[in-house]
C-alpha cells in the first residue's frame, strides 16, 4: 500500500479532482465551482491550509485537470499516456523529495516544488505520489467511477484491489440497477 504521506497526497488530488472538474457526480451532472467560488472550494480540501489566493486557486485548477487526465489514462490502461502527463507535471513543478521532521517523530519524505508557494508545493506532491504510484505496481489502484452518470476519481485503497465505484451511493445505485434488470428479465411466475 501507499505510504501515509504519498496515500494523503493522492487522496487529496482525488478529492480536488472531484471538486473542481464538471462530469457527473453519483447519477447527476456536477458543475465545479467557477471564479470567486474557486479559491474556497479549495481551501475546503487542502487540509490545514490557509486561505487560498485567486492565483494559487487558477494554478491548481490547471493542475487538477491534468490530474484528472491521469486517473482517465490509468483507468484506461493507458500507462504510456499517464506517464506523459506526470513526467511534465514533475518538471513544470520542479517537484523534488526532502526529508522534513515534525517535533516528536521520525524523519519523513515529504515533497516540495521549485518554489513553496501553496499552488505549487500542492501540484509538486501530486506529481511526485503519481509518480510513485504509476512507477511502482500501485498504478492500478487509480480509478474513475464505473457507475452510470459518475465520473468522479477515487484511489483504491482496498485489500485486493477491486474497487469500481468512487462512493458506496455509486456501488449501491449500480447493483439495484443491475437487480431491476435481472428481475425485468425474468419471465413471470
Amino acid at each position: 500500500m501507499f505510504d501515509s504521506h504519498v496515500a494523503i497526497l493522492l487522496d487529496t488530488a482525488a478529492a480536488l479532482v472531484n471538486v473542481l472538474t464538471d462530469g457527473g457526480d453519483r447519477g447527476r451532472p456536477y458543475t465545479a465551482p467557477r471564479a470567486d467560488a474557486l479559491p474556497e472550494a479549495i481551501g475546503a480540501v487542502l487540509p490545514g491550509e490557509p486561505a487560498v489566493s485567486m492565483e494559487e486557486a487558477l494554478y491548481l485548477a490547471g493542475t487538477t485537470l491534468k490530474v484528472r487526465r491521469v486517473f482517465e489514462a490509468m483507468d484506461g490502461g493507458r500507462d504510456d499516456e499517464a506517464a506523459g502527463i506526470v513526467n511534465a507535471l514533475v518538471i513544470s513543478t520542479g517537484a523534488r523529495p526532502q526529508l522534513n521532521r515534525v517535533p516528536g517523530e521520525p524523519w519523513q519524505m515529504h515533497f516540495h516544488g521549485a518554489d513553496d508557494t501553496l499552488s505549487v508545493g500542492w501540484s509538486a506532491g501530486f506529481a511526485s505520489a503519481l509518480t510513485l504510484a504509476i512507477g511502482s505496481d500501485l498504478g492500478g489502484r487509480l480509478g474513475v467511477c464505473q457507475a452510470k452518470g459518475c465520473d468522479r476519481v477515487y484511489v483504491d485503497a482496498s485489500r485486493n484491489a477491486v474497487r469500481q465505484f468512487c462512493s458506496r451511493s455509486c456501488q449501491s445505485r449500480t447493483k439495484a440497477a443491475a437487480f431491476r434488470a435481472r428481475s425485468a428479465a425474468r419471465p413471470p411466475a
